[in-house]
């Protein structure tokens, strides 16, 4: 391809790295790109959390937005922000490798307590945004204290080093794909199994216009259809039970050697409301999220897996 690739990603460290990523990744099989970075919703919002800010992909909005008008050829997005219908005229052409799935609790070690699960104080103060991550801590700790945290991971991470929560949580593909020092902390790297993250966490998602075909076919030199397999049955599910960013809903799948799919998920009503979780094994994805949903809904409150 003669042309330069413009990537549209947003212009925080984390979205930079995933779109140098990208990049490198298109230089591998020779296609030269630019970097374009675009500000959204979410970044321009930061003292509300997600559950107050109205709408849909308010991380992605903007740069597909971008993307339609022509002023980029191709978009880099953290998968779990992207809305599970893509807008008009725009597809998901390829994903990434999946960097580590799971959420991270990062403990200031004064807010350390032996005999404590995951050695947190009583009545400790964790910072997260997310709704689906308030619902399973409460589900483990119902003695801990929630408050909203903004900011992309640095900041979060210069807030707890101030004093402000005991604990936040983070997704361990970004504190990896940064390299982040977590040495002057303790950090408690969940099970995805146990601890349900959101559909599609640790993959990148390249967007681009269906009618782009050259570039397209390009991007399918980079693509993983081994993540691609399992994050369709992840997102399927969150479509299903009509989930968004709002949603309390974690879906995580897993491929075995064998080619056997396995499903966990944990969805609530609201942040506070209990907690379902169900587990599933299929030989095959066909209709495997449908069962999934039906389980979900079938099931009691805090049934174990």
């Amino acid at each position: 391809m003669s042309r330069t690739i413009r990537i549209g990603t947003r212009g925080s460290r984390l979205a930079l790295w995933q779109a140098e990523f990208t990049r490198q990744q298109l230089a591998a099989v020779g296609v030269a790109s630019e970097l374009t970075i675009i500000k959204t919703k979410g970044d321009q919002i930061q003292h509300l959390g997600f559950d107050k800010i109205e709408g849909k992909g308010f991380f992605t909005k903007e740069i597909e937005d971008a993307l339609l008008r022509g002023d980029i050829d191709m978009a880099v997005h953290s998968m779990k922000d992207l809305p599970t219908t893509q807008p008009q005229g725009l597809a998901i052409t390829a994903v990434s490798y999946r960097e580590n799935p799971a959420d991270w609790l990062i403990v200031r070690p004064t807010a350390m307590q032996e005999g404590q699960l995951f050695q947190l104080k009583k009545g400790a103060i964790v910072g997260t945004s997310s709704a689906r991550r308030k619902a399973q801590l409460l589900d483990f700790r119902p003695d801990i204290i929630l408050n909203d945290i903004r900011g992309n991971v640095p900041t979060r991470l210069d807030k707890l080093r101030q004093g402000n929560f005991d604990a936040i949580m983070l997704a361990g593909a970004g504190l990896s794909r940064l390299e982040i020092d977590l040495s002057e902390w303790h950090t408690v790297q969940f099970n995805p199994r146990e601890f349900v993250p959101a559909p599609a966490q640790g993959v990148l998602a390249f967007q681009t216009t269906k009618d782009d075909l050259p570039l397209r076919r390009i991007l399918q030199q980079i693509h993983h259809p081994e993540v691609s397999a399992v994050t369709n049955v992840e997102r399927k599910v969150l479509k299903l039970m009509g989930g968004g960013c709002h949603m309390p809903i974690g879906v995580y799948c897993e491929r075995d050697a064998a080619g056997n799919y396995h499903v966990w998920a944990a969805v609530a009503d609201v942040w506070d409301a209990p907690l379902r979780r169900a587990h599933l094994s299929s030989s095959t994805h066909f209709n495997l999220a449908e069962r999934m949903v039906e389980q979900l809904q079938r099931t009691s409150v805090n049934q174990p897996l």
